[in-house]
This record gives C-alpha cells, sequence and structure tokens, in this order.
C-alpha cells in the first residue's frame, strides 16, 4: 500500500470517525498549516533580505495596494468558515461536515478558503514588498496545496461524499471562480 493511499484512509478514518478524535486533530490540522503559511512568509523575506530585493513598494503604496487583497481574503476566509460551521463542521479535513457545502463562496469554488489564504500570502507579499514572496513562494504554496487536493483531499471526499462530490468537482473550479458563470446565473 502506497504512502498515498495510507494518508488518504487515515483521513478518512479520521473524518468519519468519533467527534472526539475528530476534535483533538482538528487543531493541531489548523496549526500545523498556519505554522507552514507563516514558514513560507518568514523563508521568503528572509530570501529576500540575502538578495537585497526589499520593500518593492514604498510606504504607502504597499498599504493602498494589500489592503485590498487583505480585506478580500479576509471575506473570502470568513464566508468560507461560517459555511462550514453552519453545515457543523470545520474547514480542516480531519473535521470535515458530514455533508457536500455547496452554498455561500462553495457554490462558486470548490476551495473558497484557500482562495482567501493565496489572496492573503499575495496581500502580505505587497505588505510586506516582498519579490520572492510574489513570486515564488506564493505560486509555490498554491502549487503544494494544489498538489495536496488532487492527490490527498479529492480522492477522500470521492470516497466519503460519492457520487454527489464527484458532480460538484465537475461543475465546480477549484479555486477561483469562473466569473462569466457567476453573472450569467443572476
Amino acid at each position: 500500500m502506497s504512502l498515498k493511499t495510507v494518508w488518504i484512509d487515515t483521513l478518512y478514518k479520521v473524518a468519519t470517525g468519533s467527534r472526539n478524535v475528530r476534535n483533538f486533530f482538528t487543531p493541531i490540522g489548523a496549526i500545523v498549516y498556519g505554522l507552514l503559511l507563516f514558514g513560507f512568509v518568514v523563508i521568503a523575506l528572509y530570501v529576500d533580505r540575502l538578495i537585497g530585493l526589499t520593500n518593492i513598494f514604498s510606504n504607502p503604496l504597499n498599504l493602498v495596494l494589500s489592503v485590498p487583497i487583505f480585506l478580500l481574503a479576509l471575506f473570502l476566509i470568513g464566508w468560507s468558515v461560517q459555511n462550514f460551521l453552519a453545515a457543523k463542521g470545520t474547514p480542516v479535513p480531519f473535521n470535515p461536515p458530514s455533508q457536500l457545502v455547496t452554498t455561500g463562496p462553495y457554490a462558486y469554488t470548490r476551495n473558497p478558503m484557500l482562495t482567501g489564504v493565496f489572496s492573503l500570502l499575495f496581500g502580505c507579499g505587497v505588505f510586506f514588498g516582498s519579490l520572492s514572496l510574489l513570486f515564488v513562494f506564493t505560486p509555490l504554496f498554491i502549487y503544494i496545496n494544489f498538489w495536496e487536493l488532487k492527490s490527498i483531499e479529492e480522492p477522500e471526499l470521492e470516497k466519503r461524499l460519492g457520487e454527489d462530490y464527484v458532480k460538484y468537482r465537475e461543475r465546480t473550479p477549484m479555486f477561483f471562480p469562473n466569473l462569466m458563470e457567476i453573472f450569467r446565473k443572476r
């Protein structure tokens, strides 16, 4: 059995296990993910300092550009979390809602919270004036999340939610909504 299969099965067992087990692993998953995100910012700022590319945006331009990005990111993250909590789950894969969430931002993208996290990371790159965070570490973070979703989370979701998830995946973009579809629906 491959490591990928073991991880998918473990995620499935925890996600469908007892509430105590899910509640135990939820903060651990959130903390690990938060530390990974923080680590990307710290490493990018260190790389910028090493190569002498610091503060590519002057004050207050960095604030003027980053605040709208931060607000969008926080809105997406908050809206996504609110929809998961309303469905009696969390965004952490160890403690998901028992049913497929397709309301709110999930009507437009399968991973709106991650879109918010990516925006937050990009906003940090603008705020800190970090060339490497904007053009190396944020794309790398997106790629790592894409790989993990495709390799681990989506197979687990298909296993746990079945055909409903498969149909949802086929009609809903992964990270970035199709704006033309949004306007056509109205």
